[in-house]
């Protein structure tokens, strides 16, 4: 009879707590020709919802004061961290020195052809390309992909697949849902409409940017302390 390994309490813990969303799940393997992603927002939302990262829990961060629909399903790439790569790689692309990252997990944009019903969901996506945004001097990437398998979005490989119009809707949208009415102020710009390859650097260098950062909670999920 084989012996008993002894039990550890650390091996029972996946099954006692929610990961968290941000930590506690994996890139993927494929990453990053394909991404999970933690779905926060979807369309039909009136409240902008967001990750509460000390919980790991959404959180209502405000509700939806103006006419603002969400054209995608929206929110993060897990292990991922805007810092000095990211802010670093925005400056060469736009040529502008002093980027920083803004601090945040990389967001990303899913297209679907399907009415998913609400967030807090994990999916399973590949980058077809991104919007090169500006928040002041921080880069705040917005990564466009489409969602695994879909009937209609699922086979686009690059933006250039994707109608000018959509877009074009998705720039409108990140251009204007920090806007209230009557203030003609730029809140943030679009520098670039980048395709795949470009995004997928984006991905590594916010990879490479959440190892920098939480190399100490890297090592301790690696050994198992938690």
């Amino acid at each position: 009879m084989a012996e008993s390994k002894p039990f550890r309490l650390e091996d029972a813990l996946p099954f006692l707590y929610r990961r968290h969303p941000w930590h506690g799940i994996a890139i993927g393997a494929d990453a990053p020709r394909k991404v999970a992603a933690f779905i926060e927002i979807v369309p039909t939302d009136t409240v902008k919802y967001e990750l509460d990262k000390a919980t790991g829990y959404l959180k209502i961060d405000r509700p939806q004061k103006f006419s603002n629909v969400y054209p995608s399903l929206y929110g993060f790439i897990p292990q991922t961290y805007c810092g000095v790569e990211s802010g670093k790689f925005c400056s060469e692309r736009t040529g502008r020195p002093g980027i920083v990252g803004d601090g945040d997990p990389l967001d990303i944009c899913v297209l679907s052809e399907r009415d998913i019903s609400h967030g807090d969901i994990l999916v399973q996506a590949i980058p077809i390309g991104g919007l090169r945004m500006l928040d002041g001097n921080e880069a705040d990437d917005k990564i466009i992909a489409v969602l695994e398998g879909d009937a209609v979005y699922g086979s686009w490989l690059e933006i250039e697949e994707s109608p000018a119009a959509l877009v074009e809707r998705l720039r409108h949208y990140f251009l204007t849902y920090k806007q209230v009415p009557g203030d003609e102020r730029a809140r943030v710009e679009i520098t670039h409409v980048y395709g795949r390859e470009e995004s997928h650097e984006v991905i590594r260098r916010t990879q490479l940017d959440y190892e920098a950062k939480f190399a100490e909670l890297r090592e301790a999920m690696r050994a198992g302390r938690f």
